[in-house]
């Protein structure tokens, strides 16, 4: 399964390296994911997705098959609110949310849910 990531402070970028051998890819401007993915993003401002983030998905979101968030638990009811506006605006689910660049409980469990995900959509194949 491909992972497809931005990272704005580098927590998402780090927990991407905690996956081990994981496909992934980096967000830049122009990219076409031809394959099914899932997003790990962060929020910025109020709860806001990144603006690089939404070019991505206007261009990408008919492979999108789940997002997961890295936000700081300081921001209260806005901590990773970008996967919530993700998961609502492109009917995917909420893989995991997690603060900064994860613990080691957080990758044991990211990693869980993408092999559920990916043996789904093998059956569906």
């Amino acid at each position: 399964m491909l992972i497809v990531y931005d990272s704005l402070t580098g927590n998402v970028e780090r927990f991407i390296k905690k996956l081990g051998d994981v496909r992934s890819i980096k967000i830049e401007d122009g990219l076409i994911v031809d394959e099914k993915f899932i997003l790990i993003t962060y929020t910025i401002g109020f709860g806001e997705v990144p603006p690089t983030v939404e070019d991505f998905l206007w261009d990408n979101h008919k492979n999108l098959i789940g997002v997961a968030a890295s936000g700081n638990k300081i921001w209260g009811d806005n901590f990773t609110k970008s996967s919530e506006i993700i998961s609502k605006e492109w009917n995917v689910p909420i893989i995991h949310r997690f603060e900064l660049s994860g613990t080691k409980k957080d990758v044991e469990y990211f990693l869980q849910e993408v092999k559920r995900i990916d043996e789904q959509y093998s059956r569906m194949d």
